[in-house]
């Protein structure tokens, strides 16, 4: 991170995004966890939608996700880095910095949720089961991520990081 111009910076148009204290507001951890939950939800269901339509096994289907979740997180965040002006090495580690332990919290409650729904891996791409699984475990994965995402922002980390490039 720059830190002539990291998440405390006051400089004029600067928004810094923590509260008194160090400490990352809700509305800021909510917001970091949705933009993570995107790309995170599109790799998701991307891989759950190809692994069940190709009649792979749980496992791989289920790894793809996970793999699709990391590519799809990092690049939604690399896209807003890059357009900054920021070269391609130094994006992908930011986006590393600011997303990995966010899409990991969320890809082991999200897949977590899938495998022990019953029936929920086996079911069609027309069941409701199926469907309904995978909104759930995503809502889940948000509601249990904004609390690790808003404890990473207070101590400028995570997406502390991205917004020293806004």
């Amino acid at each position: 991170m720059d830190h002539a111009h990291g998440p405390h910076d006051h400089r004029p148009g600067h928004t810094d995004h923590t509260a008194h204290g160090g400490h990352a507001s809700w509305r800021m951890a909510a917001q970091a966890t949705l933009h993570c939950l995107t790309g995170c939800a599109i790799g998701e269901v991307l891989g759950m939608v190809i692994g069940t339509a190709a009649g792979l096994h749980n496992g791989a289907t289920v790894a793809l996700s996970i793999a699709l979740a990391f590519v799809f997180g990092y690049a939604l965040t690399m896209r807003g880095v890059l357009r900054a002006g920021v070269p391609l090495r130094r994006a992908l580690k930011v986006a590393l910095a600011a997303d990995t332990l966010s899409i990991a919290v969320m890809e082991v409650i999200d897949n977590t949720v899938m495998v022990t729904i019953p029936g929920a891996m086996d079911a069609g791409l027309a069941d409701v089961l199926f469907w309904g699984a995978l909104a759930g475990s995503l809502v889940l994965a948000f509601v249990i991520t904004t609390p690790v995402n808003r404890w990473m922002i207070g101590r400028g980390k995570g997406h502390a990081v991205v917004h020293a490039y806004h």
